[in-house]
């Protein structure tokens, strides 16, 4: 989980020089927002099926997603987001943050 601290403290910094005043605070706003929901599916992933294999064996496709702005969509990621999603049917992350609490497991 501190890893994961460490790299949303990094994107906020970095987003913040580039940000004017107004835009800024739209800007945190919706970062805060999507941080909080990545953050919440972490939470509900790791103490679900944080230690299934199926999810394990996906970080390298989710870090090939998250890297490739969702672009680069592995098939052990796609099995580990239906996984999840069948075992969490409740859980409203998109497939963005889903591959992010993947790879902060």
């Amino acid at each position: 989980m501190h890893r994961l601290t460490m790299f949303i403290a990094a994107g906020v910094f970095s987003l913040s020089g580039a940000a004017t005043a107004s835009s800024f605070i739209g800007t945190t706003d919706a970062i805060g927002s999507s941080l909080a929901n990545t953050v919440e599916a972490t939470s509900d992933i790791t103490s679900s099926v944080g230690d299934d294999k199926v999810v394990l064996e996906a970080r390298e496709d989710a870090a090939s997603f998250v890297g490739s702005d969702g672009d680069v969509r592995g098939v052990r990621l796609e099995a580990a987001l239906t996984h999840i999603r069948s075992a969490l049917p409740e859980l409203e992350a998109t497939d963005m943050q889903l591959a992010a609490a993947i790879l902060a497991l």
